[in-house]
Parts: structure tokens; sequence; C-alpha cells
């Protein structure tokens, strides 16, 4: 992690892995999401604030809500927001996945509201409650056929690969057992189909990453 130098060198945090990933990512939603078109985008879990301002420069007519449990992360948010003078980036709200859907974003959020959700890097340093939590408030939150995107390092069908991931697997486990990287099929896919989400596609991203597409029926 480094610091912004200026003013804002006690609030505006950057990470390098967010600098690496928020192009490959941005240049995956291009795939999903026409840039010419309108509709509300929520960020769950927007960390430094890195991808929210970097994506919504590419999608103009789409507004932005980025939302992060952790003040430290919002106040980073803000300040990466009043850098780039982002008009379609709206203040961020504090929201808890592990929380219920109605206590989302400060109880401010309407249901059914959002044409699209991206979550980053949430599912394996967190307890399976939140990935719980995610489907469970996506399921409120998105529009019928919207859809969500969720990024980072997974298993499939019992398989991790490769060793880096085994080896970051077992790192993550050892400081939380609660923690680990999640399985897309033995996991995920019946999760979201309890929610109602379909998985409709998998990307493989770089660094052994993946961005995961759900739809909502």
């Amino acid at each position: 992690m480094m610091f912004e130098p200026g003013k804002d060198q006690c609030k505006k945090l950057v990470f390098q892995p967010a600098e690496r990933n928020k192009q490959p990512i941005l240049e995956t939603l291009l795939k999903h999401i026409d840039p010419n078109s309108q509709g509300l985008f929520l960020e769950i879990s927007s960390g430094s604030g890195q991808h929210v301002v970097h994506i919504s420069e590419k999608f103009p007519n789409i507004r932005f809500q980025p939302t992060d449990v952790e003040n430290i992360y919002i106040r980073s948010i803000k300040a990466h927001i009043e850098d780039g003078c982002l008009k379609n980036v709206l203040d961020p709200l504090r929201l808890d996945v592990s929380e219920p859907p109605e206590s989302w974003g400060e109880g401010t959020m309407r249901a059914a509201s959002f044409d699209y959700v991206l979550n980053v890097n949430l599912t394996h340093v967190s307890p399976w409650i939140c990935t719980e939590g995610l489907f469970r408030g996506c399921h409120v939150y998105l529009k019928p056929k919207g859809l969500l995107f969720t990024y980072g390092p997974f298993a499939m069908n019992g398989i991790i690969s490769p060793q880096s991931n085994v080896d970051f697997d077992k790192q993550l486990k050892i400081r939380d057992p609660t923690w680990g990287l999640r399985d897309i099929e033995v996991e995920l896919k019946p999760l979201a189909s309890r929610f109602d989400f379909e998985l409709v596609q998998i990307h493989d991203l770089p660094a052994n990453n993946k961005l995961l597409v759900w739809q909502k029926k």
C-alpha cells in the first residue's frame, strides 16, 4: 500500500493490486455494459476507491454508488472522487454485507433500483456469511435481469490452481479459518441459485483471477 502525496495524504489510499487490476476489470465490464447506456451501478466493498473512479470515467451516463464498511475507506473514496471531479459518482455509503439488506447503505437504498453490482476481492477474505449476504442483498437491490460481477481468485470443482493460489488459500486460512477461496461449482452456484442468480459467464483475468458474471432472474 502507498499513500498519495499532498493534503489528502491521510485520506486518499492507493493500493498497487487495485492499480494493476482496475483496467482488466474495466475491459471485461465493457463486454457486458454499453458505455453509452444509462443506469445505476452499485459497488460493494469499494476499498480505496480506485476501481470506481477508473470505471466510472468510461460510463458517463451511469451513476455509481460506492460503498464500504470501514471509515478509512469511506474517506479515501471521497478523496478520489473529489480529485477526479467526477459528477456521476455519488458519495460513498456505509454497507456491511453481513447485515440484513434493509440496513444496507444506511437504509437509503431502494429495492430493485440497481442495474449492475460489482464486488472485488471480498469472498475469499471474509467469512462465508459475507458471501451469503452479498447474494441475499443483491437479490433485493438488483433489478430483474440485472448483472452482478464478482472478481477474485476462485476454486473450481474442489480444485485450486495454480500453485500460487493454493499457497494463497493456505495463507488466508492460517490468518482466519473462515476465509479462503470459494468454489464456483460446489459453493457459489448453489448459493446463487437460492437467490435467483444464474452464472452466465466466467472471464479469466491476469494474476490467476476471474470475473464471474451473474444475472438475476
